[in-house]
């Protein structure tokens, strides 16, 4: 298993690599993609996928999904997306009442809330990258996640006494927890650091890179906690089985997606 999860990784430091440095339509196209398999394992989930075919109230959701993301890519701005809200939540409205009683009032919410959590959130990345700098500072955005999961787990093995959240995820503790943030705000900093040179900003950059990294530690390990509630309140082990050895796209890419969007904002705010 170890070393099927290893093989996994390099698959996926590869391919984020790639992606992430092409930029761009392959980008774009590579989080549409994997924005619609997310998609389809919550709607399993949250069993709004109950039969072999795709119905209505999903074929709904993938529809918005690529307008969304053909508007994210033709129009860089905001300025069409709460327009998009409020036409996909009248048209998931449409198929509730013109198909009722085929769907009821939770899977209707569940499938509005599966489209914002995972494609929404996964178009911050490319947000990201589109941004001065993008090149560098979308690498954030794993800085404070991957990173942050590899400190949280090597410092919780060592250090871990006491419980984060008992009930949800037994095995992570507040030593752990506390390990991540520290250790994402470090290697934030030393991102900083090299990004700083780059840029000629100096030591501004190691300070503002710290604070996303700790940040973004504490969102991604909470984005971590919540997709590992819908699986308990479901009864799952694992969202898919698409990656060897880390399950589905949700699996392993949990904390990725909350913690996108807090980085992007800080990026804006604190860089910009």
């Amino acid at each position: 298993m170890f070393k099927t999860r290893c093989i996994s990784a390099v698959f996926l430091v590869i391919i984020a690599l790639v992606t992430l440095l092409m930029g761009g339509p392959v980008l774009a196209l590579t989080l549409y993609a994997i924005s619609m398999i997310a998609f389809f394992e919550l709607a399993r989930a949250c069993k709004i996928h109950t039969q072999v075919k795709c119905n209505a109230l999903e074929a709904i959701c993938y529809l918005a999904i690529t307008v969304y993301y053909g508007m994210m890519y033709a129009y860089l701005d905001d300025t069409l997306f709460v327009p998009w809200l409020i036409v996909f939540f009248f048209a998931v409205l449409f198929v509730y009442v013109f198909s009722f009683p085929k769907f009821t009032a939770n899977q209707i919410m569940a499938a509005y809330f599966c489209v914002l959590y995972a494609p929404v959130m996964f178009s911050f990345i490319y947000k990201i990258r589109q941004t001065s700098y993008g090149i560098y500072l979308v690498w954030m955005v794993f800085v404070a996640s991957w990173v942050s999961d590899t400190f949280a787990y090597l410092t919780g093995m060592l250090f871990g006494r006491h419980k984060l959240a008992p009930v949800l995820s037994p095995k992570k503790s507040i030593e752990g927890s506390i390990g991540g943030i520290v250790g994402s705000a470090l290697a934030g900093m030393l991102f900083g650091y090299f990004f700083g040179l780059k840029i000629q900003q100096g030591n501004a950059m190691i300070f503002i890179c710290g604070i996303i990294g700790a940040v973004g530690s504490v969102i991604s390990q909470l984005g971590d906690l919540a997709a590992s509630a819908i699986k308990r309140n479901h009864e799952m082990k694992d969202y898919g089985k698409l990656i060897p050895g880390h399950g589905g796209i949700m699996d392993r890419f949990d904390s990725v997606i909350v913690t996108a969007p807090m980085i992007y904002f800080l990026v804006i705010y604190l860089i910009h």
